[in-house]
């Protein structure tokens, strides 16, 4: 994520959050990194039959607004940096 920036890690839920400027943007969470979706860019995980972070609580499952990230961004730096601006952005957009 070199052109992107270093992003901060904080520990949560079992997993780790990563932020940049305050925001989180991703996720780690059982060995999977899931990037933030939204209204904007949530097409481009669909297309590419990416499924959303999910988890029981209270006997119902909860969704997150996190997709599994695809499999070539651990081998593509540009692609990792594309994903994870898009991510940023949605992050972006919910904090307003």
């Amino acid at each position: 994520m070199a052109g992107f920036g270093v992003p901060r890690v904080r520990c949560m839920f079992g997993g780790y959050g990563l932020y940049r400027d305050d925001l989180m943007f991703a996720i780690i969470l059982q060995e999977k990194l899931y990037l933030k979706a939204d209204a904007v860019n949530v097409a481009s995980f669909e297309r590419a039959g990416l499924e959303p972070f999910t988890y029981a609580s209270k006997g119902r499952m909860v969704t997150l607004r996190y997709y599994e990230a695809p499999p070539e961004v651990y081998e593509d730096q540009d692609d990792m940096q594309q994903w994870a601006r898009s991510a940023f952005e949605a992050a972006l957009r919910a904090r307003k």
